[in-house]
Formats: C-alpha cells, sequence, structure tokens
C-alpha cells in the first residue's frame, strides 16, 4: 500500500512539473537564443474550416479586432520579462501570412483538437534576418468544427454535437525554421483550452417553448460576436476594466506560458503570475522612492512568537476540458 501511495505521489509530482512546460527545447536555451522576440500581425486564415454564411462579412470584422488588441499582447509580453525587448512588427497581416505559411493540419491531442501551423523555412529565416530579431511570435486565429458539449445560460440543459469555432494558436519560431515555443502543446501536459468565440449556440428557448425533445443548433449573428469580442473584463469588484474579456484570457495564457523561472529572470523585471492570481509581482531593482517613517528612539521591536506553520494545500492539475463553458 506504502508503495502504491508512493508511485501515485511520483505521478502527480511529475504531471505537475512538466504542466507549464511549453517549450520545444530546454527552457534555458530558449531564454539564451531568444532576446529580441518581433511579434507578427495576428493573422487570420480565412481558408480555414469557418462555415459561417456570411464569412465575407466575418473575416474583415476578426481581421479588425486583431488588429486592434495587438499593442495588448506586444505589452503582455513585455511585461512579463523573459526577453530584452518585445518588437511588433508592420505591415498586411494576409499578405504576410500567405508568403509563410506552408500548410495547416488538424490535430487531436488528448481529446483536444486545434489547428497546426507549418511554415516556410526559407521565408521565415529571411524575415527574421531582415527584421534583425532573435525569433518570430506568429499568431494566427482560424476556424474548427469539432464534437463538444455546450450548456445552457442555468446549466440545466445541454447538447453535444459538432459546433462552429474560432480559435487561436501561437508559436515562437527561430532563425532556421525551428519551433521553440508553441501553444497548444499537449505533450504531456494537461490544461484547458478555450477558442476565441463560439459561431454556433444550441437554441434550447426554442425548444423548450415548442416542447420539442431536439435542440436547433443556429449561427451567431455579426453583431452579437462583436459584442461578445467588446466585451470587457470585470475587476475582482465588478468594475468593468477597459481590457477585452476574450482576447484578454488568451493572452494571458500565452505570455504566462513564455514566462520562466523566477531565478532567471532578468534584474528589474517582474515575475508574472499566473492568470487569475491576485498575487501582486514585485520587481528586483532599488528601494521605493518613497521615504519609511523615522523610527524613534524608544521603539523595541516586539519579541516574536512561536507560530505554527500553516498548512499548505496540494495544488492538483489542471484538468483536460474542451471548450465547453457556455455558448458564448
Amino acid at each position: 500500500m506504502k508503495r502504491f501511495a508512493v508511485g501515485l505521489l511520483f505521478v502527480a509530482g511529475t504531471m505537475l512539473g512538466c504542466a507549464r512546460n511549453y517549450y520545444n527545447i530546454p527552457a534555458e536555451s530558449f531564454a539564451e537564443k531568444v532576446k529580441v522576440l518581433g511579434v507578427a500581425p495576428i493573422f487570420m486564415d480565412a481558408d480555414s474550416d469557418i462555415i459561417y454564411p456570411q464569412k465575407d462579412l466575418l473575416i474583415p470584422l476578426i481581421t479588425e479586432f486583431n488588429r486592434k488588441y495587438e499593442p495588448l499582447l506586444v505589452s503582455k509580453l513585455k511585461s512579463n520579462g523573459s526577453f530584452y525587448a518585445v518588437t511588433p512588427l508592420a505591415g498586411d497581416s494576409k499578405q504576410l501570412f500567405n508568403s509563410l505559411v506552408s500548410r495547416r493540419e488538424k490535430r487531436d491531442d488528448a481529446s483536444i483538437e486545434y489547428n497546426k501551423y507549418f511554415w516556410k523555412n526559407d521565408e521565415i529565416t529571411a524575415y527574421i534576418k531582415n527584421n534583425r530579431l532573435d525569433a518570430l511570435m506568429v499568431v494566427v486565429v482560424s476556424g474548427l468544427t469539432k464534437t463538444t458539449k455546450l450548456y445552457s445560460s442555468n446549466l440545466l440543459t445541454s447538447l453535444e454535437t459538432n459546433f462552429n469555432f474560432l480559435t487561436m494558436t501561437a508559436q515562437i519560431i527561430g532563425p532556421d525554421g525551428t519551433v521553440l515555443w508553441e501553444y497548444p502543446n499537449f505533450r504531456g501536459h494537461l490544461l484547458t483550452y478555450y477558442p476565441l468565440v463560439n459561431l454556433q449556440y444550441p437554441d434550447f428557448s426554442e425548444s423548450e417553448a415548442n416542447l420539442s425533445k431536439s435542440t436547433e443548433v443556429r449561427f451567431k449573428s455579426l453583431d452579437g460576436i462583436r459584442r461578445t469580442l467588446e466585451q470587457k473584463k470585470s475587476d475582482w469588484l465588478l468594475r468593468e476594466t477597459s481590457e477585452p474579456e476574450v482576447y484578454g484570457r488568451l493572452f494571458d495564457e500565452i505570455a504566462s506560458l513564455i514566462t520562466h523561472d523566477g531565478e532567471r529572470q532578468p534584474k528589474g523585471t517582474a515575475v508574472l503570475q499566473p492568470a487569475g492570481s491576485t498575487e501582486k509581482s514585485v520587481p528586483d531593482g532599488p528601494a521605493s522612492t518613497t521615504a519609511p517613517a523615522a523610527e524613534t528612539p524608544a521603539q523595541v521591536p516586539a519579541p516574536k512568537k512561536d507560530v505554527a506553520p500553516a498548512e499548505v494545500p496540494a495544488s492538483a492539475p489542471d484538468e483536460i476540458a474542451p471548450a465547453n463553458e457556455s455558448t458564448r
């Protein structure tokens, strides 16, 4: 029994230890190789699996949002302290995507489906060299149809069938065309992979109103998709912030998965906490410029009391969960 328990602890520790490793090379080598990162304009793969009836209007709408929120991604990459410089690159995203992409491949890893992209080595090498970069980040929004379960707003009813989504993937590519880092990366990892937006939803209200046993799957309106992508994130006091909810959540996850171990952080940079953490990062470097209150000679520090250390709950691995949180 004891050996069985030890074995379980070993397996759990191994899984947790690699749950944040999204590198295809050792993280130490990545930190040495990639000091100047270029971020290409966010790509929209118009030829991917998008079955939306108004596709000709959807593509420019998503391209508009990609362009609008590109600075937010660059800002988050700069703030995590993993690079000496993060450079946003100009240019037409459609033209650049067509010149760099080689092919797309639909993957199913750990029961989670996504689109993986492959690139033209010579074109990538020339692009990185011409922009004087150590590596290039490419982010692609693409369409994907997959079987999943979506719930009603009250979570009492659900429908499992094929739905069409827009998803986001990201890669960091070296000057020789090698993929150094990628999101998602499911090799031995446990995580949740959320879509950018659901293009379809189950019409539970219609089936309930007509006492029907079947539920129709409908496409969202363009205005509904726009409002979803414009929705702002709320803070802990439920106050609306200026950051978009959907793009912000994906950018937070991407940026957090490139953060190196705190011991290898350059001086003067902040270590990014995992998304959702309430703990604030404290940068290394000079102390605050605010002068501390002067101490009087009469002040004597109180004797320390022995306090039993608090029990720290064991962290549990993230669950593998396809995008099924709601009909959003």
